[in-house]
């Protein structure tokens, strides 16, 4: 079966820079709408990992491979949350085109409040404040007609909150989760 042919099976990307919160609130969003959910960090090459850990942004090349999976994964899955940067809006229209009716929740944050949430993070090869400046360098931000657009200036309860609260408002407007 087709994407298109799938009612009521929603694709969901939370996007933002690293450190928005992307993980955290969309794993969460998945389990209150009993979807699966998908963190795009897994489906980086090795290659890639390699360059962030050394404090090497990527490309848009470094990113192609790394897109076209997860256009695939959209299109095998009938319904998912992915947490996935998304910063340009090419990125956005590749992914968009595996799944049409795609809504992007946008975890927007300054580079302040992200960094310093960032530099608690253990374990994680994305490394250094300069890979989070080339990423608010690359980011083209979506406008609220193309996402969601939810301020992360607040705890994560209240994120997660919006989240489900404009979420719901959106499909409802789409007859869905009915």
């Amino acid at each position: 079966m087709t994407r298109d042919n799938r009612l009521n099976t929603p694709c969901i990307i939370v996007m933002g820079v690293s450190g928005s919160g992307k993980s955290l609130v969309g794993s969460r969003l998945a389990e209150a709408l009993a979807l699966p959910f998908f963190d795009a960090d897994d489906f980086h090459s090795q290659a890639n990992i390699e360059k962030m850990s050394s404090g090497i942004p990527l490309s848009d090349a470094d990113r192609a491979d790394w897109l076209n999976d997860l256009a695939a994964l959209i299109q095998r899955q009938p319904g998912l949350v992915l947490a996935c940067s998304a910063l340009k809006i090419d990125y956005r229209d590749r992914l968009r085109h595996a799944a049409p009716d795609t809504t992007f929740v946008y975890l927007k944050g300054d580079i302040d409040t992200i960094w310093s949430r960032h530099s608690q993070r253990e374990d994680h090869y994305f490394s250094g404040r300069r890979m989070l400046e080339s990423q608010f360098e690359q980011l083209e931000a979506p406008s609220e007609t193309e996402a969601l657009i939810i301020d992360i200036a607040q705890s994560a309860e209240a994120v997660i909150g919006d989240c489900l609260s404009k979420l719901q408002t959106r499909y409802e407007q789409l007859q869905w989760p009915q």
